[in-house]
């Protein structure tokens, strides 16, 4: 086998281990010179088909080591097919009382993966509107790089 054909095989092996084919919707979005506005929200549409199954969302973020604050505040915003929309504010630690980021580091960004919802079943089958937005005195909330939204069934 010729290297070519070997390197091909070997990136469509590791992007098939990499793939969480659970997921409904990934997104994540960077923000403009590290500031997350107010208006700067991650927004996600999801079509649920089976509603006998359990549902994990997920709160995507990254921040730099400059970040000033050990949490954060986000609202969650989800409207239904049939139903008006919902809020639900959301405080998250991201550091310890020490000072050490709960984050998974890399260079001077840490990353984190928080749970949202955990076995959460929709009401109906349908399209459902995600929105995330943050809920910090600070507007814009400086050094944070992305933020994103996972829904994924278990």
């Amino acid at each position: 086998m010729n290297k070519v054909k070997l390197w091909i095989l070997l990136v469509i092996g590791v992007a098939a281990v990499g793939c969480n084919t659970n997921n409904l919707v990934d997104v994540n979005i960077e923000m403009p010179k590290r500031n997350w506005s107010y208006v700067n929200t991650i927004k996600a549409v999801v079509d649920v088909k089976d509603i006998s199954k359990p549902y994990s969302v997920y709160f995507k973020l990254r921040h730099t080591t400059d970040y000033r604050y050990s949490n954060v505040f986000i609202l969650l915003h989800i409207k239904g097919p049939h139903t008006k929309k919902e809020t639900k504010r959301y405080e998250y630690r991201l550091a310890r009382p020490d000072g050490q980021w709960l984050g998974s580091g890399s260079g001077n960004l840490f990353t984190y993966k928080l749970d949202l919802l955990s076995g959460y079943h929709f009401p109906e089958a349908g399209k459902y509107e995600f929105e995330i937005e943050q809920n910090m005195r600070d507007n814009p909330l400086k050094e944070i790089s992305d933020a994103g939204l996972t829904v994924a069934y278990q």
